[in-house]
This record gives structure tokens, sequence and C-alpha cells, in this order.
């Protein structure tokens, strides 16, 4: 799977939770918060399941 396909992937599934909590009703702060935890999170696991493996060394 590549990296962007990935990373749009996770950007959908974040804007669904950003939106579920505006519709909570949740400050504005935390949202912002969470939405950049979450989208730091999202790019540590698309890089490690994305990422090349290193080829054996002789």
């Amino acid at each position: 799977m590549s990296f962007a396909l990935y990373m749009i992937g996770f950007i959908i599934f974040m804007a669904g939770l950003v939106w579920a909590a505006v519709v909570a009703g949740v400050p504005q702060l935390y949202i912002g918060i969470g939405g950049l935890v979450i989208l730091g999170i999202g790019i540590f696991s698309a890089v490690s399941k994305t990422r090349a493996k290193d080829p054996p060394q002789n």
C-alpha cells in the first residue's frame, strides 16, 4: 500500500472524528489539539507500514 493512499484514508478517518467532535460540542481548542495528535500518529504509522525493508547485508 502506498504512503499517499494510506494518508488519504487516515485523513478521511480523522475528518470523521473531528466532525463527530464538532457535533458533540467539544471546544475548538481541544479539537485542534486532538487533530494534530491524531495526524502525527497517522504519519508515524503510515511511514512504518509503507517503509521499504532494508536489503540484507552480506
